[in-house]
This record gives C-alpha cells, structure tokens and sequence, in this order.
C-alpha cells in the first residue's frame, strides 16, 4: 500500500495476537513497528501516562499509531463489581486515550498523521457478557469519530477496525471464562456466515489500509472485519 515504507508506527499490544499480526504486516510493508506492551522486550504500561509519554518520546516523530491493546473476560454485568469495571477500562479506552493524548501532539506539528483503533463489533452492536468491554470499545467509536472532526483540519485521519470473534489468546480466555468452550466456538462459527472465526492474520490488510496514503481522504469511518456476522451499518 502507498506511503508506509519509512514511516513509524507505534502499535499498542503488539506481542501476540491481531497486534502481532499488524506488527508483521506493518515490517513486511516497510514501516519501523515500536510495540508498547507489557510483554515486548522494553515493557510499556499503557494505563499509565507518564509511562506512555516517556515511551512516546523514545520513539521519536510517530506517523502511525495503531491502538491495538486490549483485554476482557466473560462476566454477565450483574455479576461484575466496580474493581473490575475499572481494569477494564483503564486497559481498553484509558490506554488508548493516554497514547493519543501524548502521540498526537508531534502529528499536529508535523502537519500529518494516521490513528487506527481497534474497537470490536462488541461496541457497535453489543455483547452478553461483556458489558463494560462493549462501553469502552463504544467509547473508542465515539472518541474517534469526535477527534477526527477536531484535527481534520490539520491532515490527522482517524479511523476504527472492529474485528469480529477472532481466535487469539484473549477470545480464548474469554470462552474458558463462559464455561463449556467448545460448544461455544461450535456456536460462533454457526453464526458467522462465512463459517469460522476470524484469524489473527484477518485484521491487518484493514489497518494497513486506514494507515497508507490510500486513506488520505478517509477519517471518522468504522470499518467490521467479521466475516459477516455484523452487517449493521
């Protein structure tokens, strides 16, 4: 895709998964990937902002920021309690907005960038049991579409993925948490017209795509990687 060889991108939850996936995708395209996870090998605490400032400014000028990283567990709402409303938040829309808040700055003043966030269709469509991951994932829609409004005028294009039911770690979590996965799973492929869950490797050609010169004229839009399972607009 044009315009990624050279840039730099940084790519939140990048160790394993859809993040490691982007990450590959974004080597193969020519682009430096600076991975913030607690996992990589310089660890990055995305829920905490002078972590995720100081790791921003080593990075040096950032084109591209891909705010991947996120995490759930099955839990019906009335089953849940305020500690875990707030890890949840703090990993799926406080992180993203710390890396935004501190990486977007040196876009204005270079007078160019691009924002990919990975929400999920759990935030456009809702989910059972995943009530406080489907709010924050929301929040990531409306925080894009608002911010893409705001800085528009200074050539910044944000954009949303929303995977679908992808098999990684976190999904597989997830089931083990609902109880009886497998019969789960057998459950999600049934629904997913295209007959089986998404891959890791599914996710990137759509962030790649919001990321090159390809999308120039593209910002605020939500784009569903499901294999069909939501077609709401």
């Amino acid at each position: 895709m044009r315009g990624l060889k050279g840039k730099t991108a940084i790519v939140t939850g990048g160790a394993s998964g859809i993040g490691a996936a982007i990450v590959r995708r974004l080597e193969a395209e020519g682009t430096r990937a600076v991975v913030f996870d607690l996992k990589s090998a310089h660890p990055v605490d995305i829920t905490k902002y002078e972590a995720v400032k100081k790791a921003v400014d080593e990075a040096g000028p950032v084109d591209i920021v891909v705010n991947n990283a996120g995490w759930d567990l099955f839990r019906p709402f009335l089953k849940t309690d305020p500690e875990f409303w707030q890890k949840i938040i703090s990993l799926n829309l406080v992180g993203a907005m710390n890396v935004l808040h501190c990486a977007l700055p040196g876009m204005v003043e270079r007078g160019r960038g691009k924002v990919v966030n990975i929400a999920s269709d759990a935030g456009r469509v809702g989910s059972s049991g995943e009530a406080p991951y489907s709010a924050c994932k929301g929040g990531i829609i409306a925080l894009t579409k608002t911010l893409a409004r705001e800085l528009a005028s200074k050539n910044i294009q944000l954009n949303v993925v929303c995977p679908g039911l992808t098999e990684t770690g976190m999904l597989e979590e997830f089931m083990q948490g609902a109880g009886n996965p497998e019969k789960l799973r057998e459950a999600y492929r049934r629904a997913i017209p295209m007959g089986r869950l998404g891959q890791p490797e599914d996710i990137p050609g759509a962030v790649l795509f919001f990321a090159s010169d390809d999308a120039d004229f593209i910002t605020g839009q939500v784009l569903s990687v499901s294999g069909g399972l939501t077609m709401h607009g």
